[in-house]
């Protein structure tokens, strides 16, 4: 199947497909920009872009700015086509400057999840470039999306787009048990067919996340009505990816029963989250084994890390996503690798071009 390009009003993207946010520092300027200049939305991860921008370019900015930056070296790789960020909701004490910034940089997209963007079209609407700006939230249900449907209508905004994501996901994901997280009705397949109902009443495109891999995941999804799909872990290992070498090979090496959903110990945001469960730093925490290291401060949850709280509840994440990356400033801390359900199935170390051509069917 020749596939159609994704259209979200007026913006149009060549092919069907975005790049999904991948923090910390995975999701680059360098990642985003070359999947959007070969067809798809790149996606930047706006988790930690202070720390990054400063190890990249020995430049100390705030989150605002070192956001803008990263937006803008983004579209200058893009050559001038469509650039998304991705920002949690979850990274409360940025969550503001991450928009801001994103939008001082002249981003196209922004995508919001882990926990619900109900003020995202509040803090946009102060902003110069905000009807420059396509907004999509992140759902898990139906039920969400028209909550979030309702909230936005209060600021005369409705989402341009929706981003079902299914439990196969990388990362964060919306369940809180893995029991629930399994349930059949929680498929990515039941989710996209009860939100696709809800979009028709908004006319808002959907596009659907979470364990799709190949170009007949892509078709699949389209013909059941999709506007289009995110894909994250198929671009973990390209050469333009920011991950280290080291999570590269991890991802190449791992079996499908080392791809688990992290529970207690867990996020220190609460919500279930997918790692490679005999990478280094994983395995420590596992064993109640590291001690508690609250330094990066970028999930905190009313100002508090739930692993300081609560050890075996929960582990500190930042030094470990932020050791996983090219943009490392301690070689010493161990590294966490979060990926998608799928990672197992990925054996080699591909270029964003060569993916691309594959998940379009040529």
């Amino acid at each position: 199947m020749k596939l159609p390009p994704l259209k979200i009003k007026d913006l149009e993207i060549q092919l069907p497909i975005i790049q999904g946010g991948m923090g910390a520092g995975v999701s680059g300027y360098c990642l985003a920009g070359t999947v959007s200049k070969e067809g798809g939305l790149g996606v930047i991860s706006s988790v930690a872009l202070d720390k990054i921008i400063f190890l990249r370019k020995n430049q100390k900015l705030s989150a605002r700015e070192a956001t803008a930056v990263e937006v803008q070296d983004a579209k200058e790789l893009s050559q001038g086509k469509p650039v998304g960020i991705n920002i949690m909701v979850a990274l409360q004490s940025q969550y503001e400057d991450a928009v801001l910034g994103a939008l001082d940089g002249g981003v196209d997209v922004i995508i919001s999840g882990a926990g619900l963007p109900l003020r995202l079209p509040e803090i946009v609407d102060s902003h110069p470039n905000k009807d420059k700006v396509k907004l999509i939230p992140i759902v898990s249900s139906a039920r969400v999306f028209d909550l979030i449907c309702k909230r936005w209508k209060r600021t005369n905004r409705l989402p341009d787009a929706v981003v079902v994501e299914g439990p196969l996901a990388g990362g964060h994901i919306a369940w809180r048990t893995i029991e629930e997280a399994e349930l059949p009705s929680n498929s990515l397949e039941n989710l996209v067919k009860e939100v696709l109902e809800t979009a028709k009443i908004y006319n808002i495109p959907v596009i659907a996340a979470g364990g799709i891999f190949t170009h007949e995941d892509i078709v699949k999804y389209m013909e059941m009505g999709c506007a289009g799909v995110q894909i994250g872990t198929r671009f973990l290992t390209t050469y333009e990816s920011g991950a280290s070498e080291e999570f590269k090979q991890a991802v190449i090496n791992c079996k499908k029963e080392d791809v688990i959903l992290a529970d207690k110990p867990g996020s220190p945001c609460g919500l279930l989250f997918r790692v490679i469960k005999n990478c280094p730093f994983y395995e420590e925490a596992l064993a109640n084994a590291r001690p508690i290291k609250c330094d990066r401060g970028y999930l905190l949850i009313n100002g508090k890390c739930l692993a300081k709280e609560n050890s075996e509840e929960a582990f500190c994440i930042c030094n470990g996503l932020l050791s996983a990356i090219n943009a490392n400033d301690n070689p010493n801390e161990k590294g966490l690798y979060s990926v998608g359900s799928n990672a197992y199935r990925i054996d080699k170390i591909s270029s964003v071009a060569e993916i691309m051509k594959e998940l379009s069917g040529e």
